[in-house]
């Protein structure tokens, strides 16, 4: 699944509360095995295929991020 193709099926979760069982989701639905939330450790290397989802002060999701 190219990151576009991601980012269409991921389009939902913009805009809803973060929840750590969320990466479980995203890695089911996408196929990709590393999903990052805030506040995880992420490695400096870049990963094309590493999804990030990304919030704000009140832990709801904002966007999705790659690498």
């Amino acid at each position: 699944m190219s990151n576009e193709e991601v980012e269409a099926a991921l389009a939902h979760l913009i805009g809803t509360d973060y929840e750590s069982s969320l990466k479980a989701e995203v890695s089911t639905l996408t196929g990709r095995e590393r999903v990052n939330g805030p506040g995880d450790f992420s490695t400096k290397e870049y990963d094309p295929k590493r999804v990030t989802l990304v919030t704000d002060d009140k832990n709801i999701i904002t966007r999705i991020c790659f690498g």
